[in-house]
């Protein structure tokens, strides 16, 4: 699309309004429609057609699209449909590499901080969680507005990318949270719905429901390895250092980085083993995209079409 365009083109309409109406349509038949899906199409198209500036945001936040939409489809073929559940095993194994001996009984983190929490936890813990992805959009979207599009361009499709990685992990390797095993036990119950564990201590002490909201949607509760919480902050964090970002953005990115790393162990939605694996897999797909791909001619030049389009 050249400068001078100020409308989509007649083939641009239609590839847009087509896969729109595909995704609505598939997402009914196999998903089931719901407002947020709606909602998410409907915002596309109020920014793609205006003008083009609307236009430019409108793809550029694609690749937060995919990933929205890419969780949402895990319901079609769910994970524990293509290998087994570990409940058992990685609670064995953190009660193993992390167990806290207390008056003779040996219990993972999650289950210590169970017993031993408090009102000021609880309510940082549900702050930083309610940051994990928020956050992160809205730092890449300072990046784009700042009109550093390359930059902005590569933290998004990290983002994707890395939850691509993590997605992979899910299925690969299906595993209950810590939450799941406290109150369950160590069989797998398919179709459990999903829960806000040590979150809900939040939503009481508020009043309100935010993550008894969030949890009733989960998707699948058999997906806690990799931590995805763990890695998204991080990614936010790692690209405000190449941006080489006040340091004061830094440090609160860094702050609600370790937050989330420690609510997720505090609120038994994680294994500490689990908060590792999502640091690693976020610090994987970013060396992998950004000393790898972005080193491949053909990868470079798609990136740099898709900065100039944004541009």
């Amino acid at each position: 699309m050249h400068k001078n365009i100020l409308f989509p083109s007649r083939k641009e309409i239609c590839i847009v309004l087509g896969i729109t109406i595909a995704f609505l349509l598939l997402t009914a038949t196999f998903v089931g429609l719901r407002t947020e899906h709606v909602l998410m199409a409907g915002l596309f198209l109020i920014l793609f057609f205006p003008n083009q500036e609307t236009r430019k945001l409108a793809v550029a936040l694609l690749p937060f699209i995919i990933f929205g939409v890419s969780y949402d489809w895990m319901r079609v073929y769910p994970n524990y449909m293509v290998n087994p559940i570990d409940v058992k095993g990685l609670y064995d194994a953190e009660k193993s590499l992390f167990g806290i001996d207390v008056d003779g009984v040996r219990m993972i983190p999650c289950e210590y901080f169970a017993i031993h929490h408090n009102n000021i936890g609880d309510f940082f813990g549900g702050i930083f969680y309610l940051t994990w992805v928020p956050v992160p959009i809205a730092f890449g979207l300072w990046m784009y507005f700042k009109k550093d599009r390359n930059l902005y361009l590569r933290f998004a499709i990290v983002f994707l990318f890395v939850n691509l990685l993590g997605f992979a992990g899910y299925y690969i390797h299906p595993a209950a949270p810590p939450w799941y095993a406290i109150n369950y036990g160590f069989e797998p119950i398919l179709n459990t719905p999903g829960n806000a564990a040590g979150l809900a201590r939040f939503d009481q002490l508020l009043g309100v429901t935010i993550f008894d909201s969030i949890y009733g949607r989960n998707a699948n509760v058999f997906a806690a390895v990799p931590s995805l919480h763990a890695a998204y902050m991080l990614i936010a964090v790692v690209y405000a250092i190449i941006k080489k970002s006040h340091w004061l953005l830094t440090t609160i990115l860094s702050i609600l980085c370790v937050g989330i790393w420690w609510t997720a162990v505090y609120s038994s939605h994680h294994y500490l083993i689990d908060v590792l694996l999502g640091i690693g897999c976020a610090l994987l797909g970013i060396f992998i995209f950004e000393v790898i791909l972005m080193r491949l001619g053909f990868f470079k030049r798609f990136i740099n079409k898709y900065t100039e389009y944004i541009s």
